[in-house]
Formats: structure tokens, sequence, C-alpha cells
């Protein structure tokens, strides 16, 4: 804390660590086994504490420049070199990042670029599964890249590789397959997808942002895994994120490429100004040197040891939760969950189809009992779903969790059905979001529930159900505007 008595100051620093102490406990928790999306608890003591202290260390180098701070480059090339070491292939080079979505990006820059260059490509496209990662989507939109959509399998979840192969053009400069997916799961058929973009002279990216540092090591723990990393001929690029399954703290990514003359492509150089010589490996340029200390250490602490068994133990609580949830009336699990990712729907009875509204009173009436489910809408077929991230932390909370949903479940078959009027659903269907007014799009936003700058109401069936209904585009607007309305000072 500041002591320069010379030095003014605005607050006392304990009243100012104070209020974000207070601030952080409006939120889920981190810590403890419940909330099953968005945070990865490894349950070890100590853990945090040493990559808080890692981070502290190194939250005022500025990553931008390893010529000047040479312990960036140290550490960069042990974290790249040890995801190499476990997924890649002789020559693999890749680079530290903030997250799986920048790696993602990254991905798609480096086969834009290297398709221009080595086969002349100006309108890219990139064929990817429906069940791809959203940050495809976001990348395609920043780079100019069209996004060509392969639907998956109804039944596995997984993607096609027959309908892959078939959708590849001479404009496709990328080929995208999962390990797993995220909505679901499911580890898609890697090395057929490889090799059919291998055929064609396409590179191939395996988005292993989720798996990548957990199915080696349930591989290690002594269960079935098929091939899905650089070790796969045809394979050319994979991203994996520390933040996830190796338990560094948010954001730690690495993205790898089969040889540094892919990686050339991701680099952005600029010496046509009169500043310094500027060189960027990713899309920051000026970052701290904070996030690649803490998954360095973090690294280090646990080792491969600690890995095979922290991913034991997930697969562990994967079994007994698979187990109860397919044991329980009206529950389907969807697909065949390959690392720590389950979703699972639900009907009014055994064999009957997904109902949403029923779903939905689940998810709301778990929130009440603690624990956060993440609820997945309808996509093109494929049904409404709740999401569960599980981690180590989950293992000893499987019980408790399958006894509140059976709980929750026999709750939210008592309650109201949730629906969608169908009146408005026809008039929402003819909106076009493009054209609509600030007004038009407040009253819409009102009708759901998400009006007034009042954040999130209580219960959030009745507004997702409604926000199911609506056209994609229609929805993403309103997602858009809402999420602006947060972020309103």
């Amino acid at each position: 804390m500041p002591t320069d008595p010379a030095l003014p100051h605005g607050r006392p620093a304990a009243e100012v660590l104070a209020e974000l102490r207070a601030l952080r406990r409006a939120d889920a928790p981190t810590r403890g086994g419940r909330t099953f999306a968005y945070v990865y608890d490894a349950g070890l003591e100590g853990l945090d504490e040493l990559a808080a202290e890692a981070y502290t260390a190194f939250a005022t180098v500025n990553g931008l420049d390893p010529t000047v701070f040479p312990s960036v480059a140290r550490l960069e090339n042990a974290v790249v070199g040890a995801v190499a070491a476990l997924l890649g292939a002789p020559g693999a080079q890749g680079t530290f990042t903030s997250g799986g979505t920048e790696s993602i990006l990254l991905a798609v820059k480096t086969a834009r670029d290297h398709a221009r260059s080595v086969r002349g490509i100006t309108e890219p496209q990139l064929v990817l599964p429906s069940t791809a990662h959203a940050a495809f989507h976001k990348a395609a939109a920043y780079l100019g890249v069209e996004p060509v959509v392969v639907p998956v399998d109804p039944v596995t979840f997984r993607a096609d590789a027959p309908a892959t192969a078939a959708a590849l053009t001479d404009r496709t400069v990328l080929v995208v397959a999962s390990a797993p997916s995220y909505a679901h799961g499911v580890l898609d058929p890697v090395a057929e997808i490889a090799a059919a973009a291998a055929a064609r002279g396409v590179l191939c990216h395996v988005d292993a942002c989720i798996g990548g540092w957990i199915l080696p090591y349930l591989r290690r723990a002594g269960r079935e895994v098929e091939p899905f990393d650089l070790s796969v001929p045809g394979v050319t690029s994979l991203s994996v994120d520390l933040h996830k399954y190796a338990y560094a703290d948010k954001g730690a990514s690495v993205l790898l490429h089969r040889d540094a003359g892919l990686r050339r492509h991701q680099y952005f150089a600029h010496a046509r100004w009169p500043g310094y010589p500027v060189v960027n490996p990713t899309v920051q340029g000026t970052k701290s040197g904070g996030l690649l200390a803490q998954a360095w250490a973090v690294l280090q602490y646990v080792g491969e040891e600690g890995y095979t068994t922290l991913a034991g133990r997930v697969a562990e609580a994967s079994d007994r939760l698979l187990a109860g949830l397919r044991a329980s009336e009206g529950i389907r699990v969807l697909g065949e969950p390959a690392a720590g990712l389950v979703a699972f729907t639900v009907a009014r009875y055994e064999g009957g189809t997904p109902d949403l509204g029923l779903l939905l009173h689940l998810a709301d009436e778990m929130r009440e009992l603690g624990w956060y489910l993440q609820p997945q809408l309808s996509f093109d077929g494929l049904p409404p779903n709740l999401h569960l991230t599980l981690t180590p932390a989950t293992a000893g909370q499987v019980d408790a969790l399958l006894d509140d949903i059976a709980t929750a479940l026999a709750k939210a078959r008592t309650l109201e059905p949730v629906s969608v009027d169908p009146g408005l659903a026809e008039l929402a269907a003819g909106l076009d979001p493009e054209t609509l007014g600030p007004d038009e799009v407040a009253a819409v936003l009102a009708f759901a529930g998400l009006g007034g700058g009042a954040g999130l109401p209580g219960r959030m069936a009745p507004v997702l159900v409604l926000l199911d209904a609506l056209p994609g585009a229609l929805k993403e607007r309103l997602l858009s505007e809402f999420i602006g309305s947060v972020f309103r000072i």
C-alpha cells in the first residue's frame, strides 16, 4: 500500500480495497465448485496465491519489447515450449496470447494472409461447423473473411466430415474443428477434417482452447482420447487456453503453428513511420508481463503428475454426473462428452421433446439453490440445453448437485409454463434489426424484461424464452443494445 507521507492521495488504500471486496460479493463465486461456467477451479491450496504473487512480480514489465525485457522471451519460450511438447510436432512454433478469442483471431489472420501470399486468394472463406466457437465469426467479421457454416450431426453433435469436405472451394483459406466444442463438449473428427483440408491444400485449425490441456492428461490417466493435435497430419495450427484446464488466471492462451513460416503471417510489422520500429506477434502491443509470469508459475507448480491427477478427478466427476443425469427421468445428455463439458436437455416426460420453458425454470431454480448452470438456446434444429463445465473442485459436489437438480426439476414441473405469444413472435420475425430506431429497440427490450437500466430480472426464464423465439439478427441487435445499456456512465 502507498506509504509516502509527502505524496497526496485521494482515498485511503484500505477504503478502496474494501469497496472492491464489497463489489465482488455480488458476483457468482469463482471458487468452491458451484459455478459451472466461466471459471476453472483446480481446488489446490495456495495456487491462487502463487499466481497473484507471480503476476505482481511482473505486473510492470512491458511485454511489447523482449529486447528491453528479455525475461518476457525467456518465459514465453518456456510456456510455448511446454505446450508444444504436449500438443505439437517437431518444428512447431507458437505465441502466448490473452485468451482463446485472440488466438483464434490470429489463426484466421494467419490463414487469410497465407492464402493471399501463396494462393493469391483475395475473397477468402472460412469453413466451420455450426458448433464452432463464436470467436471464429468475430474473427471473420473483423478480418473480412466469409464464414461458410456446415451443420453438425444432429445426434452426435460432431462436425460432419464429408459435408465439411464438400463445402471446400478454391476460396477456402481455413477449415476448423473443435476439440471439444464448447456447446456440447464433444470431440470433432479431427483426422478426417484435417485430411480433407490437406487434400485441397487448405490450412486446418483445431480449436482446443477447452480441451488442449486436459485431453492429453486424460489419456495419461487411462482414458481413450482420439488424436486431435499437431501430430495429426493436415492440422496446421491449434489454440489452447491455459486459463481453462491448466488453471492459470485469465487471460492466458497459446496459439501453435506447425512451423515458423506459417507463424510469420500472424505477425504485424511496421517501420514506415517516425517512431520506433513496431513488430507485434499479437493483437495487443503493450501488455503486462504479469499474465505470462503467472501462467508460467502455475505450469511449474502443478507439473505433469499434478495435471494427470487433476484430469483424473475431472473424469471421475464427469462419470458420476453423467450416470446420475442419464438415470433421471426426462433428462437427456447431448452427445458423448469428451473433456469435462456436459450439456443436457429436459422434457416433460421420458422420451418427450425438449421443453425450453421447463429447462429455463430449472436453471432459475438451481440459481435459487446457489448453483449456476449455463442456459444455451436452440439453434438450427439443435435442442436448448444447460451447460456444465466440470473442474476438480466439482468432484466433491456431484452428489449434492444431482440431489438439487432433482429437487429443482420437481419444482420446475409445478410452475406455470413460459411461452411466447405467437402473434408477438410473428411480429418480431418481420422486424428489420438494421432499421430499428432507439425508441423501438427500447420498447422491445422493455417487453423482454431487459429495459429501464435496472439490470437483469431475478428470473431469466421469461427473457430467454423470448430471445429463443427471435430471429438471429434481431437477437444479436437486442443483446448488443442491452450490453450497451449495462456499460453506460
